[in-house]
């Protein structure tokens, strides 16, 4: 029998969409460690990011450390690395899709893998319609946080990232002048799959909270079906796709399609974050801003390991 997961059309799990490309935006991967939470950033906690940074190694040689630079077409090759002391991936050139999303295992309080290397996706591909990006790459890294964007005929894309062990550390944005809207498909590397979180299913009796007053002892919203991905060899790994102005268009047990909007955002959140009840976010698609926030922790309300294979999703492939 199939397996089949419902779920909320929309999802979200990163900050509203920041008015300067770095440095107001990626404040919000900082939220949850500085103890605000907001309509949304699933931040990475500061001890799973210690001694994190990543390089990005092009063809010209690796580019670390603090700095925003234009890197030209001509300099990129098909491909390149963006390595991190705890996260490593591939990014296609022409369409700023990833291969090979990879947590290394580092150790790390926050460590999920039991340090074993772990690719928890061997794809995210954007379908940019058959426009290539062609324009030169701009680059930003800044402690543990990176940042890439690039430009095509229409439309750009951006990755942002962050080399923390666990947490709300990635996401991809796609832009269009035309306004239309971009499918992302994600498949999982072998070995890791989506399940329907059997926690959510049956959460325990807590009562609504009455805002401002979020703890771990009320739910700030509904408890409604959860959407994760696991594997068999680590008791600590799960994770969820976060979708922020965007549709699930299909759901497998290794692969998800999502329909973004242009500004809109697919996000990636690790750990705790990601099986923890939490308010969502606005549907903001233009100068975004986290907005009502508030202080103190959501239940957490964890997965089961191994999770049961009525959990599953079947088929694994469409």
């Amino acid at each position: 029998m199939n397996s089949r997961l419902e779920l909320p059309a929309s999802e979200t799990a990163f900050p509203a969409k920041k008015p300067d490309l770095m440095r107001a935006g990626l404040l919000a991967f900082a939220a949850l460690s500085s103890g605000l939470m907001g309509q949304q950033a699933y931040a990475a906690k500061d001890a799973g990011c210690e001694g994190g940074g990543f390089t990005v190694e092009l063809p010209g040689g690796p580019v670390s450390g603090l700095t925003e630079t234009t890197v030209p077409a001509s300099g990129l090759g098909t491909s390149f690395t963006v390595r991190g002391k705890f996260v490593v991936f591939e990014v296609d050139s022409a369409t700023l899709g990833v291969r090979n999303y990879t947590l290394t295992g580092a150790p790390n309080p926050q460590d999920m893998t039991g340090g074993v290397p772990t690719t928890i996706f061997a794809s995210k591909t954007p379908d940019l319609q058959g426009v290539t990006l062609n324009g030169n790459l701009t680059l930003e890294i800044e402690g543990t946080d990176v940042l890439l964007s690039r430009n095509g005929p229409g439309v750009g894309m951006k990755i942002q990232a962050k080399d923390c062990a666990q947490g709300g550390i990635f996401q991809m944005e796609p832009e269009r002048a035309d306004g239309l809207t971009t499918d992302f498909t994600h498949v999982l590397a072998d070995g890791v799959f989506y399940f329907d979180n059997p926690n959510f299913r049956n959460p325990p009796a807590l009562p609504l909270c009455t805002p401002p007053n979020f703890t771990p002892q009320c739910f700030p919203v509904p408890v409604t079906p959860r959407g994760n991905f696991a594997n068999d060899v680590s008791a600590k790994f799960v994770g969820r796709d976060s979708p922020q102005v965007a549709t699930r268009v299909s759901q497998f047990g290794g692969v998800s399609v999502w329909r973004v909007a242009s500004g809109g955002r697919m996000g990636g959140v690790l750990g705790e974050d990601s099986v923890e009840v939490a308010p969502p976010a606005t549907n903001c698609t233009h100068k975004c801003q986290a907005q009502n926030r508030v202080r103190g922790r959501f239940p957490v309300l964890g997965f089961p390991f191994p999770v049961p294979q009525e959990s599953r999703l079947t088929p694994r492939l469409p």
